[in-house]
């Protein structure tokens, strides 16, 4: 039966936020879940802590302040850490989830890579790691199964924390070191401690690895193999693959030199030698490899490796080693149980009487050590030269001051920020150096300032423009906003320096981005003439619509009546429209003949009409007859004027 549908994390929600979904990898520390962020919907990698690890408090300290350390690296060949927290009694930390196979997947499927992806992994990795060691954070657990590669190939170190706290939390409270044995540093196995000098003796054990597809040490027991760490030398990898260059050869020891002072100081200084050894290299040689096959070999055990799972007798150490299910596991070894052995002085040979005999000889001997030592050092291989300072000098001046003195120059080009193009950044060995005659002088001439091209962004978000502008080398400098009446929010408009401009590589790219429409505010136009209307709502950067007209008892004829909307009861923004409802004044209706009719009759038919009725009686208005009206019949006033009836 499948172990994932066994897996009571299946289904789980963790700290109800994160649905596993599925189980990735086991560990000799975590597993590792598939699952999605509830809050933020996306995939992501949740690495679960073995339960055991929660029972030390010195580890959960140690874990939180090393998982809060790792969530500070931003780097691209770094897996992010998003978040850190308990799953039930066990820790666990949420990381981005990548889209791909690890390192070991690759070997096993490949074999040895070619010359050249080797050295570009092998970078990224450096390149990652002189990251964290800017941070003061140090890995101490590199190996394949830690490095992950993209869907496009690039290298992401994973871990970063986890390994460190787990490693000192074990030491401190069992007096054991975890680690996996095939990458372990010397130091590490005798003293239990590591600064990023470990790393890089990590990283060049991974990388004899993938040129050659077999580790250097091998052995019946993690324990042998820890113990030629500590007590002998990464053997050359042009043992394995004859062809294989001196260059790779002399990275390979320097990163993995048994004592300190002779490793690169960190990440940095490292991924310096690896680029300088690629370049030192043609095309040719970086695309071949040692051969494919589905499992890296193994290595033979060299002669004197010890054969169990203890440290050699003139050690006088017993020690214990936790076994692994696989080769490339992680194992507890006791901090010290394993010490570098002291070469055993010969035991002097017996004096011989025959001093006359023996001085002689030892005088003939010296005479022709003498003479072989002068021509040896003055005119045959031994023999050396100063590197001259050429520094700063045109490259043809440089170059012909190399040969001069008998050297041969390699030049290599880069670009440089303070260097004009055309002449010397640095040499290697540097001026000064006693160098064999004939060696090489590795010249670094610069190529100027790295000069980009700015794409063009206008039209994108601003997320996709400074994708864009990093994808190109360039990063994004100061983001103003501006209103637009056609262009949605977010969305960028230009950029200075322009599209299609070249600019040095260091260059920031301002963007303009559209804040959408500009927001104005409505003025009240009611009452006021429609010219007036008109000029206000144009100040105001909004327009007249429809237009309408109505009578209206209270407003003046050609003052607006109405408007839609009204003022402040919508927000409006620059250009948009506002009807207008212009008052034609009060509505006038025709006054009704009542000449001649009974006062009464008259009265109602005007009061119908809407008009306001008094009477002027003549001789007492015996008669009740209307005789005259004022106004006259016909004329048009609006309802509620006075109509004066003269009754006789």
């Amino acid at each position: 039966m499948d172990a994932t549908i066994l897996d009571p994390m299946i289904g789980h929600l963790v700290d109800d936020r994160y649905e596993v979904t599925a189980r990735v990898a086991r560990g000799g520390m975590a597993t590792v879940y598939r699952a999605t962020d509830r809050r933020l919907d996306r995939t992501v990698a949740v690495k679960v802590m073995h339960a055991h690890l929660a029972e030390s408090p010195d580890f959960v300290a140690r874990f939180r302040r090393e998982a809060q350390a790792a969530a500070r690296l931003a780097h691209p060949g770094i897996v992010s850490v998003h978040d850190q927290g308990l799953a039930g009694e066990a820790s666990y930390l949420t990381m981005e989830f990548v889209e791909g196979p690890n390192l070991r997947t690759v070997l096993r499927e490949r074999g040895a890579l070619p010359l050249g992806e080797a050295l570009a992994l092998s970078g990224q990795v450096l390149d990652a790691l002189a990251c964290a060691h800017r941070a003061g954070l140090v890995h101490r657990d590199i190996k394949p199964e830690n490095v992950l590669l993209t869907l496009d190939g690039r290298a992401k170190v994973a871990d970063f924390g986890l390994a460190r706290a787990v490693t000192e939390a074990t030491a401190a409270s069992t007096g054991t070191v975890l680690g996996t044995v095939a990458y372990l540093a010397p130091e590490i196995v005798t003293a239990g401690r590591a600064d990023p000098r470990a790393d890089v003796y990590a990283v060049g054990v991974l990388l004899y690895e993938l040129v050659t597809g077999r580790q250097p040490f091998a052995g019946e027991a993690p324990i042998q193999v820890a113990f030629q760490h500590v007590n002998g030398r990464v053997p050359a990898p042009s043992a394995v693959v004859p062809w294989l260059p001196k260059e790779v050869d002399e990275l390979v020891a320097a990163l993995t030199a048994r004592e300190l002072d002779e490793r690169p100081q960190d990440g940095a200084a490292a991924l310096a030698l690896v680029r300088r050894c690629t370049t030192a290299l043609d095309a040719t040689t970086l695309a071949r490899g040692a051969g494919t096959g589905a499992s890296p070999a193994r290595s033979p055990r060299p002669a004197g490796t010890p054969t169990r799972a203890a440290a050699p007798p003139s050690d006088g150490h017993p020690t214990t080693a936790t076994e692994i299910r696989e080769p490339n596991g992680t194992i507890a070894l006791p901090i010290g149980a394993i010490r570098r052995e002291e070469p055993t002085p010969a035991h002097p040979a017996r004096r011989r009487r025959a001093w006359p005999r023996v001085l002689a000889l030892l005088l003939a001997l010296l005479l022709v050590t003498g003479a072989g030592a002068l021509w040896w050092f003055q005119v045959g291989p031994g023999a050396t030269v100063t590197t001259p300072e050429v520094v700063g000098l045109a490259e043809d001046v440089a170059v012909a001051q190399v040969r001069d003195a008998g050297l041969e120059p390699v030049v290599s080009r880069t670009h440089h920020d303070d260097v004009e193009a055309g002449r010397v950044v640095s040499t290697d060995p540097g001026p000064g150096a006693e160098v064999h005659k004939d060696g090489r002088v590795r010249l670094s001439v610069s190529l100027g300032v790295l000069m980009l091209t700015v794409p063009d962004v206008a039209g994108l978000g601003t997320a996709a423009a400074t994708e864009a502008l990093e994808a190109e080398g360039l990063s994004v400098g100061g983001t103003t906003e501006q209103y637009h009446d056609s262009v949605p929010a977010g969305t960028v408009l230009s950029s200075s320096p322009a599209a299609a401009e070249q600019v040095p590589h260091d260059t920031p790219v301002d963007l303009v981005v559209s804040a959408g429409r500009e927001p104005v505010e409505l003025p009240d136009v009611t009452g006021v003439s429609r010219e007036d209307a008109a000029a206000d709502l144009e100040s105001a950067g909004l327009t007249v619509g429809e237009v309408t007209e109505a009578h209206s008892d209270t407003v003046p004829a050609g003052a607006v009546l109405a408007q839609a909307p009204a003022a402040g009861s919508a927000q409006l923004y620059r250009g948009d429209s506002v009807d207008l409802t212009i008052s034609l004044g009060p509505e006038l209706f025709e006054v009704p003949d009542v000449v001649g009719r009974q006062v009464g009759e008259a009265r109602s038919a005007l009061t119908a009409a809407g008009f306001e009725v008094a009477i002027e009686e003549v001789l007492g208005g015996f008669f009740g007859t209307v005789r005259a009206q004022d106004p006259e019949p016909g004329a048009m006033l609006p309802r509620g004027s006075l109509i004066t009836l003269t009754v006789v």
